[in-house]
């Protein structure tokens, strides 16, 4: 695994283990020689992370909407920065960039880019792993949600066991690295 796309929020949330844990994740990946692909901000967790990453001798790079660039505020130091016309565009290229996704705690935007890469992985779009970092039990309601799915039958076990949850950055950049997701349907 070369490389990791990182879906976080461009807020701080109301916990200091949020920040804490997008530092230790871009810390583990620069210790590991994984590049990491993000939104490209440098406020919020977006910028938590790139900072430490870039701290700690890692690659970062960065991808923004034109619209976003002032309001997410751009970072400036980062390896390298693509500027793209549309979120569409960022999303494509933010997973073409990666060899794998996690969601640290973040909003709908992040639900969003996880859910579809998840989704491109179950229509064999593509066969790359996703995973959560549960920070202080962040994503535990998301993970009884998809257990209701599956207990109500809209959602098969094998699709949420593409989901690999972890509480500490380096146990997830373990499993993403040996997970190998079969075809899609």
């Amino acid at each position: 695994m070369q490389s990791i796309c990182v879906y976080c929020g461009s807020g701080m949330g109301n916990r200091p283990a949020y920040a804490a844990a997008a530092r230790a994740l871009g810390e583990a990946a620069a210790a590991r020689s994984v590049r990491v692909v993000y939104g490209g901000a440098s406020v919020g967790l977006m910028g938590a992370l790139a900072d430490a990453a870039l701290a700690a001798g890692g690659e970062v790079e960065g991808v923004i909407p034109r619209r976003l660039v002032a309001r997410e505020l751009a970072h400036a130091s980062l390896t390298r920065l693509h500027v793209v016309d549309s979120m569409l565009e960022r999303k494509e290229l933010m997973a073409s960039l990666s060899d794998a996704f996690v969601a640290l705690p973040g909003g709908i935007g992040t639900l969003d880019e996880l859910f579809e890469t998840m989704t491109w992985t179950q229509l064999g779009i593509h066969a790359k792993p996703s995973g959560l970092l549960d920070v202080d039990g962040y994503w535990q309601p998301l993970l009884a949600l998809l257990d209701r799915q599956v207990a109500e039958g809209f959602l098969r076990r094998p699709w949420q066991e593409l989901l690999c949850v972890e509480r500490t950055p380096q146990a997830l950049l373990d499993a993403l690295a040996t997970m190998r997701p079969g075809p899609g349907i």
